[in-house]
């Protein structure tokens, strides 16, 4: 490429943020405080220290200085607010015996129903958040909120099913029981950021349904959002139920974990940040854990492939939301049969994707909302150039301000920082392979254990790789990008990547135990059961069920 040619390229990414008109229906109200929070059912005013919200956009302040937007100010809460809020969550519990927890499934459900009906009504603000907290695309937050409540209402029915299912009493060797799930008590709910609505209410809202009281901290990016949401939160559920805490993890959640008070550590993150949150709890064997934690899911694309295919949901897997999603494609494996091929159409397809502000029509490339995301993409870069790779794209790890232009690097190897850390961004490591067995003792080896993408047209070659992996990964995906949904699907990682299991009918169990009412079957225990039952006396032990 000429010099001439590479400035072109360069002014058009510089260019991103020169004087954008921002259509009024995406604006937000910038500048403001956000200074409300939840605790015992009261929206409470914050007067303490807050922290600047900075957005991945960059606008014009009142000097025409170019630089992120100010889009407000949050609470910088602490230990005090976090054990105000610990005691409401434990209060409403009342060691199993609170209003919530021994309510009536379908009140539960009628009091989530009442908080989705709020939510939508919000749906337009919340998507604004979206693009400008964390830069997400408009066609993607919109998806993010649509999903969110759309997995919101598969919870409630996967909820009537179970309860259904678990109305009859049951009789075995001379024993009646009736078996339905229990909440296990309060869980401390930490979301990310790359989907602070979505995947922190897969968390939050199982947990809830269940009857489990919550101290919920939003991700340090993506919390705005959820401010819109607090007033319902306050008025669909009871006082206690949700608390909602702002400010950084080891301020708010770390003074929490070292009570012993909570019972359920629900984390999307990495596993630094759970391992450290682990280690605080005095009494580890009564935590239970649902994590979603890192992956460095794998594609490995064969010689007999559709090159068609598997270039186009390579791009999609490797760079949707600019690469920022656990499920992404982390690694791209290609046989050296195919690799100049793959490569070219690869790079193709890259330098033609549109970026740009997240509102801006068939964008697909957007700003960063993490500010070292930048630097630390152009360290890996520059590892990988030190030993050995070339940036195979013209515009290649370009950076303006927040935005990075995608990074495609080969051929990548095992001595590269790359091929080891989930980079989380858009940088992408491509592996030549001649035998099947490397990209295998790779994932072998691997501290992840999330998804594979295998592209081939070949049964006979796909049937073998699919027994080897399907005990390393805990999905194995046929031609198609590793991805999370449909939802009702399992979401579950081996090793480092997860620690039980985020789908709609897992979740509830994740959040729930097995308990029972028994007793022998004579006489008197007969009449008891049918004066319970025929009088509707337990909210626990009855026959009753949801249509």
């Amino acid at each position: 490429m000429s010099r001439k040619d590479q400035q072109l390229k360069t002014s058009a990414v510089e260019r991103i943020f020169q004087d954008k008109v921002i259509p009024e229906e995406f604006q937000v109200p910038f500048k403001k405080s956000y200074n409300t929070f939840l605790v015992d059912g009261e929206l409470r005013e914050w007067k303490g220290k807050t922290a600047p919200v900075l957005s991945p956009i960059y606008t014009r302040d009142k000097d025409g200085k170019l630089g992120p937007t100010v889009l407000g100010t949050l609470p910088v809460m602490g230990e005090p607010e976090a054990m105000k809020a610990l005691d409401a969550a434990n209060r409403a519990f009342a060691n199993g015996t609170g209003k919530w927890a021994t309510m009536k499934v379908k009140d539960r459900i009628a009091c989530v129903e009442k908080f989705a009906k709020m939510m939508a009504e919000k749906r337009n603000e919340v998507v604004n958040f979206i693009m400008w907290e964390i830069g997400k695309n408009l066609a993607d937050s919109r998806k993010e909120f649509d999903r969110t409540l759309d997995y919101i209402h598969d919870t409630i029915e996967e909820l009537k099913e179970l309860d259904r299912n678990s109305a009859r009493m049951q009789l075995h060797s001379e024993v009646y029981a009736q078996v339905r799930r229990g909440p296990l008590g309060v869980v401390l709910c930490l979301g990310p950021y790359n989907y602070p609505l979505n995947e922190t209410f897969c968390l939050l809202i199982p947990a809830l349904i269940m009857g489990n009281t919550t101290v919920f901290k939003p991700a340090k990016y993506g919390a705005i959002l959820i401010t819109p949401l607090l007033v319902a939160f306050a008025q669909a559920f009871p006082p206690g139920v949700v608390n909602i805490l702002f400010g950084r993890g080891r301020e708010v959640a770390t003074p929490i974990m070292k009570t012993g008070r909570v019972e359920v550590l629900a984390l999307i993150g990495n596993s630094k940040s759970a391992n450290a949150l682990q280690s605080h709890h005095p009494k580890k064997n009564r935590l239970r854990l649902v994590l979603g934690l890192e992956a460095k899911n794998p594609a490995i694309v064969l010689p007999d492939c559709d090159m068609d295919l598997a270039v186009e949901e390579c791009v999609l897997g490797s760079l949707s939301y600019n690469g920022q999603r656990c499920t992404a494609l982390k690694m791209l494996f290609v046989h050296e049969d195919i690799i100049e091929e793959f490569n070219a159409r690869y790079v193709s397809k890259v330098e033609n994707l549109k970026f740009g502000l997240p509102w801006e029509d068939g964008v697909k490339l957007t700003p960063l909302p993490e500010p070292g995301k930048p630097q630390y993409i152009k360290d890996l870069v520059d590892d990988a150039v030190s030993k050995g790779a070339e940036v195979i794209n013209p515009r290649g790890g370009e950076t303006h301000g927040s935005f990075v232009f995608p990074a495609v690097l080969y051929p990548v190897s095992e001595n590269m920082d790359l091929y080891h850390e989930e980079q989380f961004g858009p940088v992408v490591p491509i592996i030549p392979f001649k035998e099947i067995s490397e990209p295998i003792d790779s994932i072998v080896e691997s501290n992840y254990g999330q998804q594979v993408s295998l592209f081939s047209k070949n049964s006979d070659t796909l049937a073998p790789l699919i027994d080897s992996l399907v005990n390393q990964v805990c999905r194995v995906n046929i031609n198609s990008q590793c991805q999370r949904g449909p939802d009702v699907y399992p979401f579950v990682g081996r090793k480092d990547s997860a620690v039980s299991t985020l789908s709609v009918r897992a979740a509830l169990r994740s959040f729930s135990i097995r308990t029972l009412v028994a007793c022998k079957k004579n006489e008197l225990n007969v009449e008891i059961l049918n004066d319970i039952l025929d009088e509707n006396k337990s909210n626990f032990v009855n026959t009753n069920y949801i249509l």
